[in-house]
């Protein structure tokens, strides 16, 4: 009896002492005596209880109740208080935050608080969950929102977007495919797009700690998303090295692509070129210098070793001095390819036969968009396109302020991605719908003249002889002298004449060689001044290349500073260190039997990683992390 009497005098002084305290301590807990005979709190009791506005007010920690329990206690009671008392106190602190939400949660004044109390936990600041994973203090940030969204977009638009899309578009139904591409895009593209950005704002790392941090067993997804950047930029660097090399060829008139060399001690030209164009033909013997076969090695092709040296030395100087330097290159390298892709596509909208060319992209096949594997191929170029499952979303998101709108960013990268693809295909179409407009003359013109010959010969009557209007306009004109003749005459000349179509035109034209690199000497040869075109065009693909790596290079140098943290009193040396280590693996690339590996990685490694990454991320975040934080 005098123990509970003892704590009934220590609930009283505790009340009174209570009420003199700041309005922000925490609410008045049952009496203890009332708590260890188990007593449940009556209504007038509960009614006594101050309610709180603020839901932070209703938390009741053991931490709390102990500062309460050093600073009320009166000190002539303590020395009289057993130590089964004490013991029976200790009990009552640890466990009062449950006994408070078992026995108030119930009751109407408190009806939506545990809900309140969930929201505001999940929005508590990263820091103050778990001080060991905090972003160091001294972390850099971007100049400005511009810098930002330049990197982004810098490393989202490649030259996939360049060449890739207008191929797969081509042959892929047209029109269907872009269908296709726009619906994925917004139901599978931002939202990735946004996860890796959110994921790398709100945590300010790179991919290896962010991935860790939600949660330890998937800490392998930012190792592997590391890997496969570190691959593709060692293979992406050689794309750049070729751009370069043509960059520098294009200072000459003729161009060197122009014509096929001429034998040594001849003036006949190369048998070999002869047999294809002399695009194709510099293309592998003169710049790649390629083998027949992937299994004839040999030593690094010495002009590719020294453009991509050029590469590497221009990726280190542009990371050297971390974002300061990188944030004023971007203005040049996102900004200048925009500018340059707007002048030839005007160009190539004032060519002939480039109207035919755009209809044919816009036109829609609508068994493409039935077909699995159409689809199969719009997700595959999704992947790549965008960039995501790189980790260099994440890392580029790191820099940027937690206040920051990622959702806006998201659409708005995934945006100027489209844009880009749609214009470039565009242009490419264009260029392409005019070769193909001059090879459906050639042809005709070819009939005409073997109309000519027959006729001349006796071989046909002399009342199938070509008017001269014809030559006017080929093929248009021949088409409508051919329609007017009898059938019997049809009959006649079919057999010696060559079937000329445009759609087929087209597409010998599209499919050609397949190489981006040739293709585009083919689009220079159209315009006239070929080698002020040549040196835009290359200087294009070498910016927009260098903009891309930029991007590789920051999804692997932020997870290393971020990890190891000696890297982050080295960053200078870190990054030449990087640079020279992937300048060594990328020698292989630059080998006569190079491209093919370029080639199989390109098309048929990267993007099976990239999926997987991209499926574990939406795990990690809807199911371990938890979909509704």
């Amino acid at each position: 009896m005098t123990t509970v009497s003892e704590n009934m005098e220590f609930q009283d002084e505790s009340a009174q002492m209570s009420k003199l305290s700041d309005s922000k301590s925490v609410i008045a807990t049952p009496s203890s005596s009332q708590i260890a005979k188990s007593e449940p709190l009556s209504t007038h009791e509960t009614s006594q209880m101050p309610k709180s506005s603020d839901s932070i007010s209703m938390i009741a920690t053991t931490s709390s109740f102990q500062m309460a329990e050093s600073e009320f206690l009166p000190t002539d009671k303590t020395p009289q208080m057993s130590r089964s008392t004490d013991s029976k106190l200790v009990l009552i602190t640890t466990s009062s935050s449950q006994s408070i939400e078992d026995e108030l949660w119930p009751f109407e004044e408190f009806n939506g608080e545990r809900d309140n109390l969930d929201s505001l936990l999940s929005i508590l600041p990263y820091e103050d969950k778990d001080p060991k994973d905090q972003a160091p203090i001294d972390r850099p940030s971007w100049a400005n929102k511009t810098e930002y969204l330049l990197a982004q977009v810098g490393f989202s638009v490649g030259l996939s977007t360049i060449w890739r899309f207008p191929y797969l578009c081509f042959n892929n139904g047209g029109g269907s495919f872009l269908i296709i591409y726009i619906f994925l895009l917004f139901l599978v593209g931002v939202p990735l797009l946004l996860l890796e950005m959110a994921a790398g704002q709100r945590m300010r790392q790179g991919s290896i700690v962010v991935w860790k941090a939600i949660s330890p067993w998937i800490g392998g997804l930012g190792y592997t998303s590391f890997m496969v950047c570190f691959i593709v930029g060692l293979y992406y660097s050689v794309l750049m090295a070729w751009s370069l090399f043509y960059l520098v060829q294009s200072f000459q008139f003729p161009l060197p692509w122009a014509l096929c060399p001429l034998l040594k001690n001849s003036s006949n030209f190369d048998p070999e070129c002869e047999q294809t164009t002399s695009t194709v033909y510099f293309w592998y013997r003169q710049v790649l210098k390629v083998t027949d076969e992937i299994e004839i090695g040999g030593l690094p092709v010495v002009h590719l070793s020294i453009s991509l040296i050029v590469t590497w030395f221009l990726i280190c100087i542009s990371m050297i001095k971390g974002l300061k330097s990188t944030g004023k290159m971007l203005y040049v390298l996102v900004v200048l390819p925009y500018i340059i892709l707007s002048v030839v596509l005007i160009r190539s909208l004032m060519l002939k036969g480039a109207a035919f060319g755009i209809r044919t992209f816009l036109a829609v096949k609508v068994s493409s968009l039935y077909s699995v594997e159409v689809w199969r191929r719009t997700g595959n170029q999704l992947f790549l396109s965008m960039g995501s499952g790189f980790g260099s979303f994440t890392a580029i998101s790191s820099y940027v302020a937690r206040s920051n709108n990622c959702i806006l960013d998201a659409f708005s990268v995934a945006l100027i991605n489209l844009v880009t693809s749609v214009t470039a295909t565009v242009f490419v179409f264009a260029i392409m719908g005019h070769l193909a407009t001059q090879n459906n003359e050639k042809c005709h013109l070819m009939n005409a003249d073997r109309v000519k010959n027959l006729v001349t010969s006796g071989v046909l009557p002399a009342e199938l002889q070509l008017p001269k209007n014809v030559y006017q306009d080929m093929s248009s004109m021949f088409s409508i002298w051919f329609g007017s003749l009898p059938e019997q005459a049809k009959k006649i000349i079919l057999p010696y004449l060559s079937k000329c179509e445009l759609p087929g035109q087209l597409k010998k034209v599209m499919e050609g060689p397949g190489v981006a690199i040739v293709a585009f000497t083919d689009i220079i040869s159209v315009f006239s001044g070929s080698t002020f075109w040549a040196i835009i065009i290359f200087l294009f693909l070498v910016t927009m290349g260098l903009s891309t790596m930029l991007g590789v290079m920051q999804g692997i140098l932020t997870p290393l500073r971020d990890t190891f943290s000696p890297f982050r009193k080295h960053t200078k040396l870190l990054t030449v260190g990087v640079c020279v280590s992937m300048f060594l693996g990328s020698l292989i690339f630059v080998s006569p039997s190079g491209s093919y590996y370029v080639n199989l990685l390109d098309d048929y490694w990267a993007s099976l990683p990239l999926f997987f990454i991209l499926i574990m991320e939406n795990v990690a975040m809807a199911w371990i992390y938890g979909a509704r934080r």
